[in-house]
């Protein structure tokens, strides 16, 4: 109950500040301005979100055949239908309650591939340390092709967290975090050990036993160059659709490739910084954006849309995908048994 009550509470704060951000970057456009931000959005060639579905939702069945041949190694084939619909309806889930698609992405091939939830954990662990990379391989390729653009933001962003009275990074105050993360590291693994026979130690050991399965499973490819393939896939379709979002609206149709790297890099942070990056993924756009020569009301205007895009995109085949979801299994299974049958009759 506690948990539920502290998730709720987690949800809530982060969407709380996801709005903060929508009403902070609306609020940061002059008035005389508005009627620019407006113009922009009015103006907007909305037909661009047709091919930016079509290269969204690409990469999405790239992310699910990457998962599919992160789960090999484990000795499991899932089918890739129900491989997508999962990925797809995580997706959905997370737009409700951040971190839940997660979890729902091992129920249902649980469920319906009778893959152990635990051993997926460890693939999703894998998968996210992967995105990470690449989004640190993103923020590289962004300070080769605008360096001043990134690190002069950069700077910003972290002088705002840890700035001291005179406008100086304080070291106290990271001092202070870096004490803090050293701290609870040391008091989690003094209660584990503590408390090692304890069922709730118990099941949360079997999690973490399940966690580095999944990440030791890497090691197991058979299809590294194919898992490459797909993770570099993902991402450059990132880039694909984030370059041609550019032509949406007048003022950003002119931006090449390096303003769309750059804009991804810290878009992408948005996305995991509020629940679908809400306020934030556009926030950080427009900054990048402004950056680059374009007015921040028109970036953001930009940056609102490629939001929206997004968000349709998850939404639509996310909802598909849950209404599908029974009806395919519901076919696999009477085929299945069909062919069990026709097999004992011969």
């Amino acid at each position: 109950m506690k948990k539920k009550i502290l998730n709720v509470f987690k949800y809530l704060f982060f969407l709380g500040l996801g709005l903060f951000l929508v009403w902070w970057s609306l609020n940061a456009i002059p008035d005389e301005k508005w009627p620019v931000f407006k113009e922009a959005l009015l103006t907007a060639r909305y037909w661009v979100i047709v091919p930016v579905f079509f290269i969204l939702s690409s990469s999405h069945l790239l992310r699910a055949i990457r998962w599919k041949i992160l789960m090999g190694p484990l000795g499991y084939r899932p089918s890739l239908v129900n491989t997508f619909f999962a990925v797809m309806i995580g997706y959905l889930a997370n737009l409700a309650v951040p971190r839940l698609g997660e979890v729902l992405k091992c129920t249902i091939l649980s469920r319906y591939e009778k893959v152990p939830a635990e051993k997926l954990v460890g693939t999703i662990v894998a998968e996210r340390a992967f995105d990470l990379i690449s989004l640190l391989i993103i923020f590289v390729l962004a300070l080769i092709f605008q360096y001043e653009v990134v690190f002069s933001y950069s700077r910003q962003l972290f002088a705002g967290l840890f700035a001291s009275g005179s406008g100086n990074v304080s070291v106290t105050k990271v001092s202070v975090v870096l004490l803090i993360i050293l701290a609870a590291i040391f008091l989690v693994r003094k209660a584990l050990q503590r408390f090692a026979y304890t069922r709730f130690v118990i099941a949360v050991k079997r999690v973490l036993s399940g966690i580095w399965q999944g990440l030791i499973s890497i090691k197991g490819l058979k299809q590294k160059g194919p898992f490459i393939l797909c993770s570099a896939g993902i991402w450059l379709l990132y880039i694909g659709g984030t370059w041609l979002g550019f032509y949406a609206t007048s003022g950003t149709a002119h931006l090449g490739l390096p303003p769309a790297i750059s804009s991804l890099a810290f878009a992408s942070v948005g996305m995991i910084a509020t629940p679908g990056g809400i306020g934030a993924y556009a926030t950080f756009m427009a900054a990048i954006l402004e950056r680059n020569g374009v007015p921040f009301e028109i970036g953001l205007a930009n940056g609102n849309l490629q939001w929206l895009a997004q968000f349709i995109i998850v939404l639509l085949v996310g909802f598909i995908c849950l209404g599908l979801l029974p009806v395919y299994n519901k076919k696999k299974i009477h085929h299945e048994k069909a062919r069990n049958y026709s097999v004992e009759n011969l």
